[in-house]
């Protein structure tokens, strides 16, 4: 399981970084503009800092736009991985991006099992099931995620299921119970999972025994 950042604060992406636990970053134009840098010297930027994939995302509408977009966004690091809309013509320059340019995909806006069906026939490396946007109409996120990881596993698709938008812990240990093959978090909830007030009372009485048997 990949536990990735979503964001596109450098500082923030540091902090997740030096955990050890980071495998990647998801981006998208609205986090990128919050930034005020720029686009390609921030994506740059954010490809030197992690190892893992650091999806960027193609804004065009039709296939050959988004392919060209896709090169031009690959070029700039070998950890690139191009988001492109999940529909019809995001889903053509997929299938032709992963199979005839080697260029890694990561299909995004996913919110049925039929949609993440057909963007896994594609080949795309990463399939972006997209969590809190769902939740927010009320259908129930648990059941796309099951149902994904089952039609996975029923053809043997090879991408990568992503859950993405996850805003509670709820949402991330839905996905772990699920068997996705990463999440993607902010920053808060990232460190948030690190937390327990059991935990914290329980290290707090160690510390105070501690102090009574070293002298």
């Amino acid at each position: 399981m990949k536990l990735f950042l979503d964001t596109a604060n450098v500082a923030a992406i540091r902090r997740a970084q030096d955990t050890g636990l980071l495998g990647g970053v998801t981006t998208n134009p609205v986090k990128i503009a919050e930034t005020g840098k720029d686009f390609l010297k921030l994506m740059e930027q954010i490809c030197s800092v992690v190892s893992g994939p650091v999806s960027a995302e193609a804004v065009a509408h039709r296939a050959g736009d988004i392919i060209r977009v896709a090169e031009k966004l690959s070029s700039i690091a070998p950890n690139i991985v191009v988001k492109v809309p999940m529909n019809v013509e995001g889903l053509k320059a997929a299938s032709i991006l992963e199979k005839e340019k080697d260029i890694r995909v990561n299909v995004t806006m996913v919110f049925s099992a039929d949609q993440a069906t057909l963007a896994m026939m594609t080949g795309a490396t990463f399939v972006s099931l997209v969590l809190s946007r769902l939740d927010a109409i009320g259908s129930e996120s648990e059941i796309l995620l099951e149902d994904t990881v089952a039609i996975k596993k029923n053809y043997a698709f090879s991408s990568e299921i992503l859950a993405a938008s996850l805003k509670t812990r709820n949402h991330a240990i839905n996905c772990f119970r699920a068997g996705v093959d990463a999440i993607s978090v902010p920053e808060s909830l990232f460190f948030e999972m690190f937390d327990h007030p059991l935990t914290t009372q329980a290290l707090a009485q160690f510390d105070e025994a501690w102090e009574k048997v070293v002298k």
